[in-house]
């Protein structure tokens, strides 16, 4: 009988580190992992949710002549959505075993704490008018509109589909190398011509991200 080689992971710590070895992750464990995450994801959007309907503080809006100038392009919002899951899903894949699967679970976990904290201590909202100029003509308008119809224009500061999309970023760079960052990149992009976000959100984003991910480095 011949053995077919083991799939080699990285156990990685920042990007350019880590220790290559072999998966002892099963069939079974990839499927298991799968359903954890979903449920995960589902969990996370009831957090979510609750800063917006239960906000400590009044929510403030921005006035900015460069966000008013940026244009909406709804054909953008397939790229906010369908995108940014199947993403997030990949990382399943990578896990080489159960803590690291563990430990990167706990990572996107800790980012929802941090996020949720902004969210309570500075709640901002983009204006309406940035909503009302969907005409739903589209289908992708009448996506978005979906999507508007569960996600209120708060929540905004710092951008959680930036965090996410750059902590999945960091934690696939090792198989994907630099193209991974293209995953940010874009969700940035769609979250701004959406005019699901301002500008000053997306860097924010991008570093509590960021600070996810060192705190999952120290645990590895």
């Amino acid at each position: 009988m011949v053995l077919s080689p083991a799939r080699l992971v990285y156990h990685g710590r920042a990007p350019g580190e880590g220790l290559l070895s072999a998966s002892t992750m099963k069939p079974q464990d990839y499927v298991i992992n799968l359903i954890l995450s979903v449920i995960l994801i589902v969990g996370t959007y009831q957090f979510y949710f609750l800063t917006q309907r239960r906000p400590l503080f009044k929510t403030r809006t921005y006035n900015s002549p460069i966000d008013e100038a940026m244009p909406f392009w709804p054909s953008w919002a397939w790229i906010y959505s369908f995108l940014y899951y199947p993403a997030i899903l990949y990382l399943n894949w990578i896990a080489g075993d159960a803590r690291q699967f563990s430990l990167m679970a706990f990572s996107f976990i800790l980012l929802l704490m941090m996020q949720m904290a902004c969210f309570y201590l500075y709640p901002v909202a983009t204006p309406d008018h940035w909503r009302s100029i969907n005409t739903g003509n589209r289908l992708c308008e009448r996506f978005l509109r979906f999507v508007q119809k569960f996600d209120a224009p708060s929540n905004c500061f710092p951008s959680m589909h930036v965090s996410v999309a750059t902590l999945t970023a960091l934690h696939a760079v090792h198989t994907l190398g630099p193209m991974a960052f293209a995953f940010p990149l874009l969700i940035a992009l769609s979250c701004i011509f959406t005019k699901q976000h301002y500008l000053i959100d997306l860097p924010f984003g991008a570093g509590l991200g960021w600070l996810a991910f060192k705190a999952y480095v120290l645990l590895v």
